[in-house]
């Protein structure tokens, strides 16, 4: 077996060892019940205090304006239907979206339409963004939220998130951003950003799975999600994961306080690795270029098919994805692409490399060694692509 290559950081990451030596005392040394009134009880709570606060300070927000989840896709359908069922009271049943959310926003909203809310699903450009302008035009008098992600999953590019939340704080709409790609990677500021309600996931910048939060603006109303004892501020039932909750803490601090060094490089590992892969012909780069995440190179390749793809370069050490790890057990092509106008034919042969600081040059350059033996050998043995170049369909890449 070669050298495993992680490059599918997009799905999940590894802990870092300073999320890990936050998490260890709270296994057996401090394991009391953050609710009980007893010292143990008592040092547990101020345990989760301190990480509550570090996880706001990150945001630049009141540590009461933070909610600890589950993970991300818990604190979207809390966010997104409590803004929802708040409009709803006044009578206004309008959101508004995008055609590439998450299937945690998309599966929510779906959800809320078949209990009489209307959704105004934006187009996105083909560069994978849309504007503030567009924002504005569509929302109405009933519009109850605008729901926009940060970051794109799949194809990294970065919404231009201050100026959509300034457009809905002056028509004073609700306006949630699902941060879970963003958060630990670029700069998020809740404040400067204008934004109302934020969720993100501990495992997408070194944390521990199963530990997500969100934020809520201090003054709107926030659903009761799981009915039960008064934790959370009542928000949310259940005795708090205080490891989780410290190891989250830990590793955003960390994330953070090294935010430009990692861009830094990853940019220039990304950008090496798109010059690399945009020489294969017949290839794409789905999204902006320059306005995506540091570490996201997410690639079409004409007449393959991506888990064709996924298996072979696996079997070279090499571990990627073809997009959501939510939907990769789907034979349909990505709802993201097809929402950036990629046709079918085409979606179906992504690659998605999503990188870490804890990759290398070298890393680089086998990828870009390997992959385009790998689609060569999948090009030679289709016979979509012996007829694409005899010219009997046109190539669309």
């Amino acid at each position: 077996m070669n050298k495993i290559i992680y490059v599918d950081n997009a799905a999940t990451t590894a802990m870092s060892d300073k999320a890990i030596e936050a998490m260890t005392p709270y296994f057996k040394g401090v394991y009391g019940n953050p609710s009980s009134l007893h010292t143990v009880g008592q040092v547990a709570k101020e345990a989760l205090d301190e990480a509550r606060t570090k996880i706001a300070k990150c945001l630049n927000c009141e540590p009461r304006e933070i909610y600890l989840t589950s993970g991300g896709s818990e604190a979207d359908n809390q966010c997104i239907r409590s803004a929802a069922l708040q409009g709803a009271k006044k009578g206004k049943k309008h959101i508004i979206s995008t055609a590439f959310e998450h299937h945690a926003v998309l599966h929510t909203l779906k959800k809320l339409e078949k209990e009489g809310f209307e959704v105004a699903y934006l187009d996105v450009h083909s560069n994978g963004l849309v504007t503030a302008k567009e924002v504005k035009a569509a929302i109405r008098p009933d519009t109850a939220l605008v729901t926009i992600m940060y970051a794109n999953n799949e194809v990294g590019t970065i919404q231009p998130i201050a100026e959509i939340g300034k457009v809905c704080r002056e028509a004073g709409v609700i306006f949630h951003t699902d941060a879970v790609q963003a958060v630990g990677h670029i700069p998020v500021d809740v404040k400067a950003d204008n934004v109302d309600m934020l969720s993100l996931s501990a495992h997408k910048f070194h944390g521990p799975k199963g530990m997500g939060a969100l934020y809520c603006r201090r003054g709107l109303p926030l659903l009761t999600f799981i009915e039960g004892g008064a934790q959370e501020r009542g928000k949310r039932a259940g005795t708090e994961n205080l490891a989780g909750a410290a190891g989250m803490a830990a590793a955003l601090e960390d994330a953070v306080a090294n935010l430009d060094d990692n861009a830094k490089k990853l940019t220039s590992l990304r950008n090496k690795l798109i010059d690399g892969l945009s020489k294969i012909p017949h290839s794409k780069l789905n999204g902006d270029r320059d306005s995506r995440l540091p570490g996201n190179v997410n690639m079409c390749f004409e007449g393959i098919e991506g888990e064709s793809l996924l298996l072979l370069l696996d079997a070279k050490g090499i571990c990627a994805s073809s997009g959501s790890a939510c939907t990769s057990g789907s034979l349909d092509p990505s709802h993201v692409l097809l929402a950036l106008g990629l046709p079918h034919e085409v979606a179906h042969g992504s690659l998605r490399l999503s990188l870490s600081e804890a990759n290398t040059e070298a890393d680089i350059d086998y990828i870009v060694a390997e992959v385009p033996k790998v689609v060569e050998y999948l090009r030679n043995i289709s016979p979509v692509w012996e007829e694409l170049e005899k010219g009997q369909r046109p190539h669309l890449i």
